[in-house]
Parts: C-alpha cells; structure tokens; sequence
C-alpha cells in the first residue's frame, strides 16, 4: 500500500496526542490547585470541566471554519491554541487565569475531535479508513500515558510548582505539531467541493487512488460541489445524526473522563497511598495505549459494530466489580486497579476506538464538517456534565462511588441493545458508499 496516507495521517493525528494530554494532565495538579485556591468540591469540579466547556464550544464552531477555509488551514490555528494554553495554565498565578487558560486548551480539543478524524478519514482509502482513523485515538490515549507518566515522575521531583510543569510541557509537543503540519496537503474531498478538481486529483494521485480524477467526480456526484450550505437539521440527515448523537453520548456515559480526571482520587478513595495513586494511573494509561493499538490492528477485519459489542460488554462487567468495591467505603480494596485496568481495557477496545472513525465517516461529504461537529459536540457536553459532577457525587456521601459506578454500569446495557440492534455496520465501504446506502441523495 502506498504508505504516503499512512505519513500525512500521522501527522494529522499528533492533534490526538494533544487533545489526550489536555484532557488527563489535569489529573495530577487537581488536588494541588485545589488546596492553592480553597475550592470546594463544586468550585473544583468547575475548573477542571472549564477545560470541557471550551471542548463544547470548540467542537460547536470549528465546522463553518473548517467547510470554508480547509482542514489543514484550521489544523494550524488548533496547534497555536495548545501552545497558548500550555504555556497561560504553566505560568498564570490567579485561579480566573487558570480557568481561562484551560478554556482555550478545551477549546483547541473540541477543535481537534472534529477536524484531526475528519482529515483523516478523508484523505484515507476506504479499505484502511478504520486504521488510519483510528491513529487519532490511538494518538490521543499516547497523550493520556505520557500526561500520567511526566505527573508520576514530576509529582516527586518538581517541588511545590511541579503542577505547572506537568501543565506546561505540553508546549513542546504543540510546536512539534505546528512545525510538521507544513508537510501535509489539503483534504482532496474539500478541495473538490470548492470547485478545485485539478488539485483534488493531484492528491488523490498522490494518495494511491488509482482513478483520481473519477474519484473527484464521485466528490462531486454526491453533491458536494457548488452548493449552497446545506443546514444538517432539514430532515435528510436523521439517521446518520441519530447514529453519531447517541454513540457520543453513550461514550461518556461510561464515566471514562470522570476515570481519566480523577484517576488518583479514584484510587485514593480505594485505600491507596498519594504516591502510589500516581503509579497506579501510569497502569491505567498503560492499559489504555495496549488495547487501543490492538483494537486498530482489527478495526478493519471485525468492524465497528463487533469491537463495540465485545467493549460494551466487558466494561459493564468492570464497571459492577468497581461498583461492588466502593459499596463498603470504609474498607480498602486493592483489587479496584484490575477492576479498572480491566474496564480501560475493554473502552479502549470498543468506544475509545471506534467514535472517531465513525462519527467522521457517517456523515455524506456536503455536511461532514457540520455533522462532526455535531457528534463532537455531543460528546464534550455529556464529557463536562460527567466530569463536573464526579466530585460532588463522591464527595457528598460515603456511597457516592458506589452510586456513580452502578449508574456507568446500567449506561453501557443500554448501549450494548443501541449497538445490536440499531447501528449499522461501516467497514470496507467508501464515504460516498456509506451515503447511498443510508439512502441520501
């Protein structure tokens, strides 16, 4: 296979490997911003959702920029934006700074969900779009291991200010990003719906697809080019965003960002030592990269629907032995790091795998950026309400893990009926394949 699709995905997907960091890396500095500014468990729980409502706000807008200016352009401006909240949250010393700072980071996150998978399942071919896709997870759950593991190494070693370095080494990576997204070329399928066939082909060429300029013609026969902006909402779309609605939400509902931002605390709650809490995260991280790079080495052969199916199960067994764990709260339980491990495991697998891919591809060409948005957006609301009630859950009785365990518990059930029953299966099909047979004209 021409391993050009495979290089320029890469690239595109380091956006995941920031939106991965931004989002775990607060799990370290909690508890010691926390202590610095007096906050209550609602006050905390809003600074560290701060970042989430920018994801919302992010994932909302960044379609309209991405339909008018092009992927790679809007790529640019995302990693200029994890530069400035890495460095703002390293050095800021009021907490209105610090929420600020992490909004604009939210911001660049909500972004990247939205345009990083769409880029790339753009300029993918369809027998390899599932594994080419999946490099963004694959990249954000890297971010997740490497935040975890600089805040264990950094917990011990950077004194009372360590909280700032774990925030502000995200800069690096964000220059890096900056630097090798000069080496990628517009999405071709964009190019095409803007009228610029002779470049969209000259991609295309370069990308392996054997019949480029028929190709950019499909582009334009599923009615991509010289329309008028379509509105998402106007009844034609129904399927495709009922799909991706209820995927995204069923993804947060498994508690997986209130796991990721509180890691620590989860594991304090269960009788661990602080340092030994920061350890345990690293295996959580660990177990989160594994699985994921497993899953992509399938995605293709099995499909969406199979990976879905095996994850929803497994997490729903995880989620109850966790549940069962926390129902005596004055009793340590050291089993709780395999109970968890075991339920990062199977999201990996499963929804950490397959939402982008998906939400990228199941939208027709003419509403891509606006259906994106959409699935990203859903997901980041159902992320911030999740991740903002964890603590005052916890922290407003002694059973509030137990509750919160069962409820993420009874919410993949649910989703496993929606998966069997309701969504369809997108594997080995090109994006305009994918389009007629949801019957959209």
């Amino acid at each position: 296979m021409n391993n050009y699709p495979t290089r320029i995905a890469l690239i595109a997907a380091l956006g995941g490997f920031l939106f991965g960091f931004e989002v775990s890396v607060i799990s370290g500095a909690e508890q010691t911003i926390q202590q610095l500014w007096s906050l209550d468990s609602f006050w905390l729980g809003f600074t560290v959702a701060s970042s989430l409502i920018g994801t919302v706000l992010g994932a909302l807008v960044i379609g309209r920029p991405a339909q008018r200016y092009g992927r790679r352009k809007v790529l640019f401006a995302i990693a200029v934006l994890y530069f400035l909240s890495a460095i703002g949250c390293a050095v800021t010393t009021a907490w209105e700074g610090f929420v600020f700072f992490r909004f604009i980071g939210g911001i660049a996150v909500g972004a990247s969900s939205v345009v990083g998978p769409m880029y790339i399942s753009e300029i993918s071919p369809a027998a390899v779009r599932g594994r080419l896709a999946g490099m963004f997870q694959l990249n954000i759950v890297a971010g997740i291991l490497v935040a975890y593991l600089t805040n264990y190494l950094l917990a011990g070693a950077g004194g009372e200010d360590a909280w700032r370095y774990m925030l502000g080494i995200m800069a690096l990576p964000a220059v890096v990003f900056y630097g090798l997204l000069w080496l990628i070329p517009e999405s071709p399928r964009w190019l095409a719906s803007k009228g610029r066939a002779a470049e969209a082909t000259h991609v295309f060429l370069r990308l392996g697809e054997p019949n480029a300029a028929e190709k950019a013609n499909d582009v334009v026969a599923t009615g991509n080019v010289g329309a008028k902006a379509e509105s998402l909402f106007n009844g034609k779309y129904n399927k495709p965003i009922a799909y991706a609605v209820l995927l995204a939400m069923f993804n947060q509902l498994s508690g997986i960002n209130a796991i990721l931002y509180y890691a620590p605390r989860i594991f304090e709650m269960a009788g661990f030592e602080r340092a030994d809490a920061f350890q345990q995260s690293v295996y959580i991280g660990l177990a989160n990269f594994l699985f994921t790079i497993l899953a992509m080495s399938v995605i293709d052969r099995f499909g969406r629907k199979r990976l879905l199916l095996i994850g929803a199960l497994g997490m729903v067994v995880f989620l109850v032995l966790t549940a069962v764990a926390f129902s005596q709260p004055d009793v340590a339980n050291p089993y709780v790091i395999v109970y968890l491990v075991g339920f990062i495991a199977f999201f990996a697998f499963s929804q950490g795998a397959v939402i982008w891919v998906f939400i990228a591809e199941i939208f027709p060409n003419r509403v891509r950026s606006q259906g994106s948005s959409l699935g990203s957006f859903t997901h980041w609301v159902m992320a911030a309400v999740i991740s903002w009630l964890f603590p005052i859950i916890v922290e407003g009785s002694p059973l509030g893990g137990f509750y919160a365990f069962v409820f993420y518990a009874v919410m993949m059930l649910l989703s496993f009926l929606f998966i069997w029953r309701v969504m369809p299966e997108t594997k080995g099909k090109s994006l305009e394949q994918i389009q007629r047979e949801l019957g959209i004209n």
